[in-house]
Order: C-alpha cells, then sequence, then structure tokens
C-alpha cells in the first residue's frame, strides 16, 4: 500500500470488528491522526452499575453524536448500525484471526481488572464476571457468542444497497492495519 500525500478524505468514518480486535485503539489513533472527535458507542450505551440504556435513549445519543460534520465513531451494536453506518462516508472493518482477538481480550480484561480501569460512567471489570462463562455478564461469553456471527454477518451487511455508499478498508492483520494508518 503506497503512502498518501494527502490526509484521508473521509470526515465520518466508522471502525467495526469483534471484542478484542482493536476497534477502540485504531479509532483513537485513527482519530487523533486526522483530527477529527471520536465516539465510543459503549460510552453512549452503559449507564452506572452496568446497566444497559434503553435502546430509545441510546439512538438518540447515537443520534446526536453522529450529527457532527466530522468523527470517528468504534462499536458493533446493532441497535445503532443504521444511523452510524448511514451517516459514515467509510467504514474499517478490524476482521482478525480468532486467537489474536481473543488473546488481546483477555489481555485488555486481566489489564483493566488489575489497574481498576474506570470505563463508562464509573463502571469496571469485575474478573468473576468473565471468569464465569456461563454468565451473560462474561466478554469471554459474548466473544465466543458473536465472532463468527460477525464473521459471516458483515459480508452480508455491506452488499446491502443502502450500504454501498461505503468505502471499506477491511483488514486482516494488525500488520495490514499499522502500515494503512502509518500511510495517513
Amino acid at each position: 500500500m503506497q503512502k498518501m500525500d494527502t490526509p484521508l478524505p473521509y470526515q465520518r468514518i466508522a471502525v467495526i470488528g469483534t471484542s478484542g480486535s482493536g476497534k477502540t485503539t485504531l479509532a483513537r489513533a485513527l482519530a487523533a491522526r486526522l483530527g477529527l472527535p471520536r465516539i465510543e458507542l459503549d460510552a453512549l450505551y452503559w449507564e452506572p452499575n452496568w446497566t444497559p440504556a434503553f435502546v430509545m435513549d441510546f439512538r438518540a445519543r447515537v443520534e446526536e453524536a453522529t450529527e457532527a460534520p466530522a468523527w470517528v465513531a468504534d462499536g458493533n451494536y446493532h441497535t445503532s448500525r443504521d444511523i452510524v453506518w448511514e451517516r459514515a462516508e467509510a467504514l474499517v472493518w478490524l476482521d482478525y484471526g480468532l486467537w489474536l482477538s481473543l488473546g488481546r481480550l483477555l489481555r485488555r480484561t486481566w489489564r483493566r481488572v488489575f489497574t481498576r480501569e474506570e470505563l463508562w460512567n464509573g463502571n469496571r471489570e469485575n474478573i468473576w464476571n468473565q471468569l464465569r462463562v456461563w454468565s451473560q455478564d462474561s466478554l469471554i461469553r459474548w466473544f465466543f457468542k458473536t465472532y463468527w456471527r460477525r464473521k459471516r454477518e458483515i459480508p452480508m451487511l455491506l452488499e446491502l444497497e443502502e450500504n454501498e455508499h461505503l468505502v471499506v478498508f477491511h483488514f486482516k492483520s494488525p500488520r495490514e492495519t499499522g502500515v494503512w494508518l502509518d500511510s495517513l
């Protein structure tokens, strides 16, 4: 991939991928590199005590955030996909392998638990919730529940007429993603 002489021409960019793929990290780097605000969908979705926002409240927050003329948004919420994708000009899909994404998820979760990192609205990850893979609260359970579904679903969604306007950057490895990011 050759180095671009001008910044990426897109001003509304959605970053998607499975849990642990690095959506937030890439969105943060992309927003900084391009001088764009970042929209973290998790921050709009999660209320205190890990309470999900009501769907209509969440959608209203996403509507308001994506009304801006420029942004980089990261997240996979199907309840707001129509809003984000309709308004986006480009979509960056991190389509990494199972073991890479799972390893990243486990390392990230352990780091957050160990450092007591505050996430959204005072929420912190709890190691016991993650280890109880039978629990609805486990990110590990969520990962296995959604990993293959996203592999099947995203290509089908990108074929839909309402998504034809999106310029798609589909990356299969962190190296590919890094080369692309460095080219901006």
